[in-house]
């Protein structure tokens, strides 16, 4: 059992005044030894001072960091711009390989291309359709005495449905023999149009032999029906079909050569209408007018020819005039040059043609920057308006400063650090 310990001691040990002080002596001793033993909490505090101290400083030198490094100034300049007008004829020439500002000639391209097809077109002519019965007859000849008979061509014959027929050509009839009617047989044909005309066998008397001794002697028999009578109306080709028909084939393959050419043709290519010169090289009819069909063939082929110019050969050409036309302190905006092409005349064969163009550039006065820079260190904003104004005055509409960080007024030492950009509005 653990000994225990008392502040206070015992009344059976009061009276040894000694051996007590001793005692609580001791009991001291192991208090203060366990307490040093046992580790101590730590009290923790907000050091809001340090990091005032310290975010103070940090901000102090981000200050000199911006104010040494970084400062810079800015500063805008707006040219005043004035317009050039130039009016100049140039001629674009295949034998040029090279733009010739001296003698104004340009480079020039000859593209052609060639398209062919054929189209279906309907005739829309009519025509009356007649077709006359034919058929064979056997023509007897049965004239006592014997003898022969002859017919002339185109002799009538009557059938016994009433229709007329006629012999195409001259014939004789041979005389009969013994009991037997001599016989021929004949090609006839129907008088008139018609498939009323187409009948079946028939007998046939010749009406210009009635009231003679031989209307009863010569007849004819026809053993199987005539074919071919009709009548009615059909389409026919007229001389407008075939025309327009060829238009309307040249003017659709014309379109697609004219196409198919300027695909070829990149961005740059310029082409003029008036440079670009079509031609048909041949247009046939698969038949001939008045012909009796409902639909006819029309075969052509085209073809296109072109003379095309470099839009930059143009505009190199127009810059060297427009330099040769400004004074030596003046320089152009590239970007603001506008040419508009007018084509004055063309030769196909020789391959060359003449433009006038009408163009326009904008101008300004030249400003030296790199001059300026030198000035500008260690100026405020007003200072620097004043050194442009005093170089350039009516050269420039207005001159803006923004100096960085905010809180700087004047341009550094530094020229690295002073920009000039010039502003065309």
């Amino acid at each position: 059992m653990a000994k225990k310990i008392y502040d206070i001691l015992p009344p059976n040990k009061v009276n040894k005044p000694k051996e007590a002080v001793n005692i609580f002596i001791d009991h001291k001793k192991k208090r203060t030894r366990k307490a040093l033993e046992q580790p101590q909490p730590i009290k923790k505090r907000f050091a809001l001072k340090e990091i005032l101290v310290g975010g103070g400083i940090i901000v102090f030198l981000c200050g000199i960091y911006l104010y040494n490094v970084l400062q810079s100034v800015q500063v805008e300049i707006l040219p005043k711009l004035e317009v050039l007008a130039l009016s100049e004829k140039v001629m674009a020439d295949i034998s040029v390989k090279e733009v010739d500002i001296a003698k104004k000639m340009i480079p020039a391209q000859y593209f052609s291309e060639e398209k062919s097809g054929s189209r279906e077109f309907d005739a829309t002519g009519s025509a009356s359709n007649e077709g006359k019965a034919t058929g064979t007859i056997k023509i007897y000849n049965k004239i006592s005495p014997s003898t022969p008979f002859v017919l002339k061509a185109g002799t009538h014959f009557l059938s016994d449905s009433g229709k007329y027929f006629v012999t195409l050509e001259r014939l004789t009839i041979p005389a009969g023999q013994k009991n037997a009617p001599g016989s021929i047989s004949a090609k006839v044909q129907a008088e008139e149009s018609g498939k009323e005309y187409n009948i079946g066998p028939s007998k046939f008397s010749v009406p210009k032999l009635s009231g003679t001794e031989y209307y009863y002697s010569i007849w004819g028999e026809s053993t199987s029906a005539m074919t071919g009578g009709y009548a009615g109306t059909v389409k026919k080709v007229t001389g407008d079909d075939i025309s327009q028909a060829k238009e309307a084939l040249t003017k659709e393959l014309l379109a697609e050569a004219i196409a198919s050419l300027k695909n070829k043709l990149s961005a740059e290519d310029v082409l003029l209408d008036n440079a670009l010169v079509s031609e048909v090289v041949e247009a046939t009819s698969n038949v001939n007018q008045n012909t009796v069909v409902e639909k006819f063939t029309e075969q052509a082929r085209v073809k296109v020819s072109a003379l095309v110019f470099k839009k930059h050969d143009v505009e190199k050409f127009v810059k060297s005039i427009a330099a040769d036309n400004l004074p030596e302190e003046k320089d152009f905006l590239e970007k603001t040059l506008d040419i508009a092409y007018e084509l004055e005349s063309a030769d196909m064969k020789k391959g060359l043609e003449v433009l006038n163009l009408q163009a326009s550039i904008q101008t300004y006065y030249r400003i030296e920057t790199t001059d300026l820079i030198d000035l500008f260190a260690s100026k405020s904003a007003e200072q620097i308006k004043q050194i442009v104004v005093s170089r350039y005055s009516d050269k420039i509409s207005e001159t803006k400063v923004k100096f960085w960080p905010f809180w700087v007024n004047k341009a550094p030492k530094d020229k690295d650090k002073i920009n000039i950009n010039l502003n065309f509005q």
